[in-house]
């Protein structure tokens, strides 16, 4: 049977190891830096993203992460998750929190606003769908979600979403000034992957549609299998060749 690790310190974790369950995959708990060495892929769920990094830098797990995603190990984050794996995040709160990194985008913390504002939307998945089968789109649930506001070269759109102009000019001003194209910005970024790494800035676990925890599931597969199949270590692919070392990431506010 496949084996997943779900990092546990807070969230949605159980949900996401429902939702392999029913797929036929046992999903184990992570909560120490030396369970990663039993797991060869990784989900970081939603939950309180601060509360989470505290957690994380508590039970010292950051170095073990970011060494997890270096390896290039399959990882996927969701919603807070996500805002582990980008390589900035703006909107936080203050003093900022300790990032992962390795995906080469801007999140915005709290992009779609607070607990009240959280929302559901059909959103267009081309990708998911040419992989999975099934509706060409899938419910998004949000909630209190993220945004990806900038997106590296090498990262893969596989969901956006449409927003009105100003919000994406007002979200933060660390962001490059768009106003001259404010009506071509009219979109924000949900879901993207980057070699071993798959985000979403929404929370599939919570729904009984399972196809984004299938394409994790085959993505993580052919890179675990072309990692077998090479005796040379597996490249960094999740990460940009203008990031800094892991070890050096800052605290981005």
């Amino acid at each position: 049977m496949t084996v997943v690790g779900v990092l546990a310190l807070q969230g949605s974790f159980n949900e996401h190891i429902a939702a392999l369950r029913r797929l036929g995959v046992k999903g184990v708990e992570i909560r120490k830096p030396e369970q990663l060495h039993t797991v060869t892929s990784l989900i970081i769920p939603g939950g309180e993203s601060t509360t989470m990094a505290k957690l994380a830098e508590y039970h010292n797990l950051f170095p073990s992460l970011r060494e997890f995603v270096q390896m290039g190990k399959p990882v996927w984050g969701t919603c807070a998750g996500l805002i582990f794996l980008a390589n900035k995040a703006v909107g936080q709160k203050t003093g900022g929190q300790h990032l992962v990194g390795g995906l080469d985008c801007t999140v915005h913390r709290n992009f779609f606003g607070s607990q009240i504002q959280s929302f559901e939307a059909e959103l267009s998945v081309p990708e998911l769908t040419s992989k999975e089968g099934g509706p060409e789109t899938f419910r998004g649930i949000f909630i209190r979600a993220p945004a990806i506001l900038e997106a590296g070269p090498e990262v893969q759109v596989l969901a956006d979403y449409p927003v009105s102009s100003n919000r994406l000019l007002n979200s933060d001003s660390s962001v490059e000034d768009k106003t001259e194209n404010a009506e071509e910005e009219s979109k924000v970024i949900v879901a993207v992957r980057q070699g071993n790494i798959l985000g979403t800035a929404f929370h599939p676990e919570l729904t009984s549609d399972t196809r984004w925890h299938s394409y994790f599931i085959k993505m993580s597969n052919e890179i675990i299998e072309e990692a077998s199949s090479s005796s040379l270590v597996p490249a960094q692919v999740g990460t940009s060749h203008n990031q800094p070392s892991l070890s050096d990431l800052p605290i981005y506010q």
